[in-house]
């Protein structure tokens, strides 16, 4: 059963200390993904042009993707040290952050099973498509199924009756 009222509210400490936290996770998780891919593939396997060349577009998406989240949940201090604004809740429902710990996940857990098979890289194509699915759902599609706002409304039978009787009325 769902709690009743109004759903609490965080303040700025409370964001900025889940963003810290939030930050570290994540941290640690490009960091252990690209500590066994190392392992298994640069140091127990010989390393081919392939992998270095996946190892570097791995680097590139973490790069990316934390460094937008670090600058999302930057915080502002005061000049005496108190804190002013805990920066964008990475931790909201249905925000950018959201999707960018998504991509994160989805190329720790790729690179981590390409130790396998190289072909597990071919599920990084899941990024696009979601991205894809997102803009069609959010921009696209509304946009190309709205209703032409120009054209007229249909009238509803009854009001087209009620409008001839109160016409014949007027004459």
């Amino acid at each position: 059963m769902a709690p009743k009222g109004k759903v609490g509210t965080k303040g700025k400490k409370q964001i900025y200390e889940e963003n810290e936290e939030t930050l570290r996770f994540y941290n640690r998780v490009i960091l252990g993904a690209n500590a066994i891919y190392a392992a298994v593939n640069l140091v127990a396997f010989s390393s081919s042009f392939g992998t270095w060349l996946l190892l570097g577009f791995a680097l590139a998406v973490y790069l990316g993707s934390y460094r937008s989240m670090y600058s999302m949940a930057r915080p502002t201090f005061s000049e005496d040290g108190g804190l002013l604004d805990g920066g964008i809740d990475l931790n909201m429902e249905q925000g950018m952050a959201e999707h960018l710990k998504d991509v994160i996940l989805l190329t720790a857990i790729v690179q981590v099973l390409s130790t396998l098979s190289s072909y597990f890289w071919y599920l990084w194509l899941l990024a696009p498509a979601r991205a894809a699915h997102l803009l069609w759902v959010n921009f696209l599609g509304p946009w190309f199924m709205a209703e032409n706002p120009s054209a007229p409304e249909e009238v509803n039978e009854k009001k087209q009756r009620r409008q001839e009787r109160r016409q014949m009325k007027r004459f």
